[in-house]
């Protein structure tokens, strides 16, 4: 962060769950901070957020946003690819429509928003990229296939945007949630979630503190030298 302005972080799909709760975060810390969602989000400080309805999904959507960030604000320190869909259906029984929807929202606007971030991004000091994976991936759980498989596509591209924008002093990691009580999760049944649980080293619900503070972590100036790593909550993977 410049001594002469405050950090700027970026977060996509905030207008509920873990990305609310990391935009309220960052404000109460005094960053700067801008949400973006398909949503309206209540105005978290008078002077030091904005948010945007946007389709991440959507090229032309990105590329609007962007400029108007540029407009708005004119530098952007950290990106944090929050935004996701779920489907929680075993692989006969999912539409190639649903299959479409969850891969574009979560790998298609992880892609798009890191591409249109990279012309503000370049020119931060400590500049970052964060990107929202989930523990479905190394866990392979039955009825995740399409979910798994577009959180899989958003490790691999972090892996590879990590080799790709380091010559621009950009980190980028990503970090896969464990089950946390948010609307994504609300519609699972209790036994599946038991199930899941189970599974991990840590079996039992984690916090949204507990991702906010692996976010962080990756943010910090002091993590300069971190990227292209996934960090999986609970003991998995």
């Amino acid at each position: 962060m410049a001594n002469d302005r405050p950090r700027h972080v970026l977060i996509t799909g905030a207008t509920r769950g873990l990305g609310k709760a990391l935009a309220e975060y960052s404000v109460a810390r005094g960053d700067l901070v801008s949400t973006t969602g398909r949503g309206h989000l209540v105005r978290l400080h008078e002077s030091r957020h904005r948010h945007y309805q946007s389709d991440v999904s959507d090229e032309a959507a990105v590329a609007a946003l962007f400029e108007q960030i540029r407009h708005d604000v004119g530098y952007l320190d950290a990106l944090v690819n929050n935004a996701g869909a779920a489907s929680m259906n075993l692989i006969a029984l999912t539409p190639a429509s649903v299959l479409r929807s969850v891969m574009a929202v979560n790998f298609d606007g992880t892609f798009l928003s890191s591409r249109a971030a990279l012309r503000l991004l370049k020119a931060a000091p400590s500049p970052r990229i964060v990107n929202v994976s989930s523990v479905a991936v190394p866990l392979r759980l039955p009825g995740e296939a399409a979910y798994a498989a577009a959180k899989s596509a958003v490790e691999t591209f972090t892996r590879i945007a990590a080799r790709e924008f380091a010559s621009f002093g950009i980190t980028c990691n990503a970090i896969g949630p464990s089950p946390i009580k948010t609307d994504l999760v609300a519609g699972v049944p209790r036994a599946s979630m038991s199930r899941l649980m189970s599974q991990q080293a840590l079996a039992r619900w984690a916090e949204a503190a507990d991702f906010i503070n692996v976010v962080e972590f990756f943010l910090s100036p002091q993590s300069a030298m971190v990227t292209g790593q996934i960090i999986y909550l609970g003991g998995v993977g």
